[in-house]
């Protein structure tokens, strides 16, 4: 079921990483992005990444895990970067074929599109590698918990996004499944898009969806069986703490943040 979806799965360890605070990470890896989308040139990024590739050896993370994480997601980087590509012009033209244009303008942006998305990939997956889902739930509804004064229902939807984590692998699974028993009965996936691209693509979604709503229509008959509740009256074996190791994280984060800054004001100086 991992090697079908393995984006950020969680990676057992004692290290430091693994060790903080949830709700730190989730704050310090919001900050992390906002201070890679601050980055104005390829120095600053650099930067970030090496603080990123930083944080994984010290969680002790294997390459082999961390580059089968990010491979489900490559697309969308490659997508990305050649929509700048072909979008972004100035500069040299390298290849001109009618409206088709590759100047070094949109060389340089499909690069830096790249670049940050990949960097911003390890960030957030390095928050998933070292943290439990029940975790990122848990931490989840207690960043929200000043929200439910107002009326935000925090418990719910923290239940729903640990709902969500823990089917998106088998949801994946069963993607496959559907796929190969569909092949096995002659499906061919494979085929003209305009002339049985549809009629394919049905033949997929339709008992994906289906064993999707069975499969949700069984975990509410599972809750209502057990009396579930709400988060009212609900207590924590361990409820969560933060400690001197999440202070030094977001001294951190800062100084990375301060780094990013110096680094655009000295790229923008004659």
């Amino acid at each position: 079921m991992g090697r079908v979806f393995s984006f950020g799965s969680y990676f057992p360890g004692t290290s430091v990483v693994h060790r903080c605070d949830p709700r730190a990470k989730l704050v310090l890896a919001c900050a992390f992005i906002v201070i890679v989308l601050l980055c104005a040139d390829f120095p600053a990024v650099g930067a970030c990444a090496a603080f990123v590739l930083v944080l994984y050896g010290v969680a002790r993370l294997p390459v082999g895990k961390t580059a089968a994480s990010l491979a489900p997601l490559s697309l969308i980087v490659v997508l990305a970067a050649l929509l700048n590509l072909f979008v972004t012009q100035g500069g040299a033209v390298y290849v001109s074929l009618g409206l088709i244009q590759i100047s070094e303008a949109g060389v340089r942006a499909c690069l830096f599109v790249a670049s940050r998305l990949v960097t911003m990939l390890l960030a957030m997956s390095l928050v998933t590698m070292t943290t439990t889902t029940l975790d990122i739930t848990e931490a989840f509804e207690r960043l929200l918990g000043p929200l439910a004064r107002v009326g935000v229902p925090a418990h719910e939807l923290a239940m729903i996004l640990g709902i969500a984590l823990r089917f998106l692998p088998q949801f994946a699974q069963e993607l496959v499944t559907v796929y190969q028993a569909q092949v096995s009965r002659g499906a061919r996936f494979s085929a003209n898009p305009l002339a049985g691209g549809m009629r394919a693509l049905t033949a997929l979604v339709v008992p994906l969806f289906a064993s999707a709503f069975r499969h949700a229509e069984t975990l509410a008959g599972a809750m209502e069986a057990r009396c579930y509740h709400g988060g009212e009256g609900r207590t924590r074996l361990s409820p969560l703490e933060l400690h001197a190791r999440d202070a030094v994280a977001a001294v951190s984060v800062a100084v990375l943040a301060a780094c990013v800054l110096a680094i655009n004001l000295a790229s923008r100086l004659p």
